[in-house]
């Protein structure tokens, strides 16, 4: 049930603070007004990328099947709200040769742990637990734990989302905890639990952690873990194909767990649903993970209008939100040797990361003896593609990025442009009045009053001159992206080329200008 990137240094920063080199992008992307969200619209053929460009996902995902010694897979795509591709490939059982087909059920490991925090984020939402509470508060077996030293913060619910626990990885270990009975793991709680340093110190990928937040639901919603989050989410959301289980997956669709050895697959042992669910457990398809991931991605952006019910999309938000560990690894995994160092900080069940090229994404993996599941959500752009194999280690997440980048290169992944608030509408107007009188002091009331003590009037007269003679006049707008609720990059359509600039309103609630950029793109210089 492994992460999905390698970890590099630590630092830390206060708690409850996300990571701003890997988290501001989805605050921008997030800041819209209710009108504005609600006129946000995607490009025109978003959703439906072209059938070359689906053919080149499926020749990737193909080649790592033929070349990597994959029993099966399948990957899907996820864009607006929609899944709108799946390729399937290989067989879901080597003896029979039955092939892998959409409605094949692949254990997805580690990724249940986003399951798992929305499913605590609820039960928050509901008053029934607190983020910040000790966790022995919901489950008894804690209250004594012997903690690295006698100064050590007590863990709490949020520490365990965030693997901030201070308890020791575990993935090897974990990897054969599944089926472990609530009696053990009961037992193994008061046992004791082996810490590598004291809760709230450092980030460290924990397998018992999710599996204790598995406890702290049983216990708080009166229900056994699994029948909680079929009743809360699954259920819901229409997930009918999704199983915890390994007798409830209809024979006939199960992906069966190989390892390669010896030039041979081996099967693995059938692990059963037991105390450890909660960090890998779920069994699910292609159309179900998909429904899942259009839902996650419906939360964003934030938007005026009720809840669907199932979770406030304020709290699905919350999952970006790591404690302000970063990371910096050595970048996302690739088919090319193209370096791309990036910081990353785990939240709620998913890694949030700065990508070099993608910028703000989501990620997550998931590692069992004979799984492998691995997602890349982009919010911004209401974008996700998934992977599931049904063996040991497949090399899934160079597969996913390089889907993702194709996806981009085809134009899919532009974010969906939002129409301007109503202060940015304002604004544009007053830009315009600006270049046209080829004065700032036209608009010196729409200015704030860092403006003219920044830059003076008689030397923005003489920049928008000079504007004016490389590029003539403008007469509109011809793109205009608010990046949130007052700030904006645009173009102006020129007589001899264009203006591209950007605007940043104060935090006043009249609307003022505190920085306006402007730089002209003459034609004879590429427009």
């Amino acid at each position: 049930m492994q992460p999905s990137i390698p970890g590099g240094g630590l630092m830390r920063s206060p708690r409850r603070y996300p990571c701003a080199a890997a988290l501001a992008a989805f605050f921008v992307a997030g800041g819209l007004s209710s009108a504005a969200a609600a006129a946000a619209t995607p490009p025109a053929s978003r959703a439906t990328a072209s059938d070359a460009t689906f053919a080149r996902l499926d020749a990737r995902f193909a080649r790592l099947v033929a070349d990597d010694h994959v029993p099966g897979l399948v990957y899907g795509v996820v864009i607006d709200g929609a899944l709108v591709h799946v390729g399937a490939f290989g067989v879901q059982d080597a003896a029979s040769r039955r092939p892998v087909e959409p409605g094949s059920v692949f254990r997805i490991a580690s990724m249940t742990k986003n399951f798992t925090a929305l499913m605590v984020l609820r039960l928050r939402d509901d008053g029934k637990l607190r983020l910040d509470d000790p966790v022995a508060r919901y489950v008894p077996e804690l209250r004594s734990l012997a903690y690295p030293t006698t100064d050590a913060a007590p863990i709490t619910v949020r520490d365990l989302l965030v693997h901030s626990s201070g308890l020791v990885t575990d993935n090897p270990w974990g990897d054969r905890q599944l089926d472990m009975s609530e009696a053990a793991f009961s037992k193994l709680m008061q046992g004791g639990l082996g810490f590598a340093r004291a809760p709230g110190l450092a980030h460290e990928y924990s397998n018992t952690s999710y599996a204790i937040l598995g406890r702290v639901v049983a216990n708080v919603a009166g229900a056994p873990y699994a029948e909680a989050v079929d009743a809360a989410l699954l259920k819901p959301l229409g997930m009918t194909a999704s199983y915890w289980k390994v007798g409830q997956v209809p024979a006939s669709r199960r992906a069966l767990g190989y390892s390669w050895a010896d030039g041979a697959w081996r099967q693995e042992p059938v692990l059963d649903d037991g105390a450890f669910a909660a960090a890998g457990g779920l069994h699910t398809t292609a159309g179900d993970y998909g429904r899942y991931v259009a839902w996650l991605l419906s939360a964003w952006p934030p938007r005026d209008g009720p809840d669907d019910g199932i979770l406030k999309r304020s709290s699905m938000r919350e999952i970006v939100q790591g404690e302000g560990f970063v990371e910096l690894t050595p970048g996302r995994p690739r088919s090319d040797d193209k370096p791309c160092p990036t910081p990353r900080t785990y939240g709620m069940g998913m890694y949030a990361l700065a990508d070099c090229e993608l910028g703000a994404m989501l990620s997550h993996s998931g590692s069992l003896p004979g799984y492998t599941s691995y997602v890349v959500l982009s919010p911004s752009r209401r974008t996700g593609v998934f992977a599931f194999a049904n063996l040991t280690r497949a090399p899934l997440p160079a597969a996913v990025w390089d889907a993702m980048r194709m996806l981009d290169d085809d134009g899919r992944l532009r974010r969906a442009l939002s129409a301007p608030s109503p202060a940015l509408v304002e604004a544009k107007a007053a830009i315009l009045e600006a270049y046209g009188a080829g004065d700032i002091a036209a608009i010196e009331a729409r200015l704030a009053s860092n403006m003219l003590l920044d830059r003076p009037g008689p030397a923005w007269r003489a920049d928008l001159g000079a504007l004016r003679a490389a590029v003539g006049e403008c007469s509109r707008f011809s793109g205009f992206d608010a990046r949130s609720l007052r700030s904006a990059s645009f173009t102006l359509e020129c007589r001899a080329g264009e203006i591209r600039g950007s605007v940043l309103l104060a935090p006043t609630s009249a609307t003022l200008i505190q920085r306006l950029v402007l730089t002209a793109k003459p034609l004879a210089s590429g427009r």
